[in-house]
């Protein structure tokens, strides 16, 4: 049979539409997104897309229903496909605890509950409950920020580096910002905290060398008529060491209230938390620098403090006042499901054991390697009826906290390493990266290592599914 004469029974786009297939088509998406659909899979055939089962349909008889059922099932395919979230769960096995391109903090279930109670209701988003008029939404954050840092005020914006523009804008627009050299970073997305002060308004006044700033370079850079304010950034992503010096924040502040200027401090990714407890080096806290004299304090929501992102600015009132006032604010403002997330994270640190169990990105950050141990043994145990078609392995390999946290800190951690028997180590990643729920693993040493420290225990399971799926697929 000619491959044109087996599509002369395909039944039309309408009687397809009124098949019983075609109707819970219509009920799940649209009858616009089905149309296309389906003649999207009609051209297929007629194309020879799958002419390798063209006379096997036919042979399912001349009433074209072999026809109708595969068209209808490519349309669904198709259809599936294209309505699909394009945001997912994704799994992540690199041990990068902070991920910035895997969503950076996973959030509490705390959050999930809030978010719950509120998002799907009217609230009082901007409404006062006492007096029955308008309220502000900065107060429902302002409170708790406050007794948990110590600052006289807070406000929140969508992200960090607003919240350093806000800042910058509203104490130092016109002026110069005094910056050392060694300071002047590269944030991600090529953002670059001298762009940052020029689109704030000010100008940048570079002081020190890259490796070296002194008191001196500060005092010398100082003119009354010119300098609005001194910035101190966090490095992020880098270290400087060897030959070097830095001023920090108390002699800054010193140096600041000298000359009557605001002290701003852009900490990065803030932490509420002294981990030095837990085995990581120095790090300055909200509350330690605002109480060495900090002016004001921006932090990000979605680094090690683990909630969802926000750029978060605490310190004096009269300085916090003045921002809410900024016309920027309204531009750069968190809307209410950030709010409702923020503040379920920041609940949980009245008690810093509360936080370390419930706070995702703590309880990763902390988990020592006999805890990681066990969870590599329960995934090897739930992986062994797959060891003749992998190699499976428990060894040591190192975490990141990442999101410019900790730059160059290496974590010990456990890793589960599978090397395939029938196709490579690139094969296997590529395909778990490409499955319903995304794997996303690290390859080191010729094997595909999923560290546990990022895993929890109810994804462990999922992983044995996805990998017993792709190993026996063709």
């Amino acid at each position: 049979m000619e491959h044109k004469d087996r599509f002369k029974n395909i039944p039309s786009v309408n009687v397809l539409l009124q098949s019983e297939e075609g109707e819970r088509l219509v009920a799940d998406f649209s009858r616009e997104a089905v149309v296309v659909a389906i003649r999207g899979a009609l051209e297929g055939f007629r194309n020879g897309d799958w002419v390798e089962t063209v006379g096997e349909l036919h042979d399912e008889g001349k009433s074209g229903y072999g026809f109708q059922n595969r068209i209808l099932q490519v349309a669904r395919e198709r259809l599936e496909v294209k309505f699909a979230p394009s945001l997912k769960e994704v799994i992540n096995a690199t041990g990068t605890v902070i991920h910035t391109n895997l969503g950076r903090a996973k959030l509490s279930t705390a959050v999930r509950d809030a978010l719950d109670d509120v998002l799907f209701s009217y609230s009082n988003l901007e409404y006062d409950l006492e007096t029955g008029g308008r309220g502000s939404r900065y107060q429902h954050l302002e409170s708790v920020i406050c007794e948990l840092t110590g600052a006289e005020a807070a406000l929140v914006v969508n992200n960090n580096a607003a919240a350093v523009m806000l800042a910058l804008s509203t104490l130092a627009k016109g002026g110069e910002v005094v910056v050392s050299r060694g300071e002047l970073v590269e944030i991600g997305g090529s953002f670059r905290i001298p762009e940052i002060i020029e689109l704030s308004g000010c100008r940048l006044k570079e002081v020190g060398t890259t490796n070296k700033t002194h008191v001196k370079d500060y005092e010398n850079a100082i003119f009354p008529e010119a300098t609005a304010g001194i910035l101190k950034v966090h490095t992020s992503n880098y270290k400087v060491t060897g030959f070097t010096k830095s001023i920090d924040v108390p002699e800054l502040a010193e140096i600041a209230k000298k000359h009557n200027l605001p002290l701003i401090h852009d900490m990065g990714s803030g932490m509420l938390i002294d981990l030095q407890k837990y085995g990581y080096p120095f790090e300055w806290t909200v509350q330690a620098s605002l109480a060495a004299g900090a002016d004001v304090v921006t932090f990000s929501g979605d680094k090690v403090l683990g909630g969802p992102q926000a750029g978060m600015i605490v310190g004096k009132k009269t300085y916090i006042d003045a921002m809410k006032k900024n016309q920027l604010t309204r531009a750069l403002r968190v809307d209410k499901m950030t709010m409702v997330a923020l503040e379920a994270t920041l609940r949980l640190y009245y008690d810093e054991e509360q936080a370390i169990a419930k706070v995702p990105t703590l309880a990763m950050l902390v988990a020592s390697v006999d805890q990681l141990e066990e969870r590599a043994k329960k995934l090897k145990e739930l992986l062994q009826p797959l060891e003749e078609k992998m190699t499976i392995d428990i060894v040591d390999t190192t975490s990141q906290v990442g999101g410019g946290s900790y730059p160059s800190e290496d974590i010990p951690s456990k890793a589960v390493a599978i090397l395939p028997h029938e196709m490579s180590v690139n094969q296997l990643a590529d395909r778990l990266r490409k499955s319903n729920i995304p794997i996303v693993v690290k390859i080191r040493d010729g094997k595909c290592e999923l560290d546990v420290r990022t895993l929890e225990n109810y994804e462990l399971d999922l992983i044995e599914l996805t990998l017993t799926d792709v190993l026996n697929s063709k």
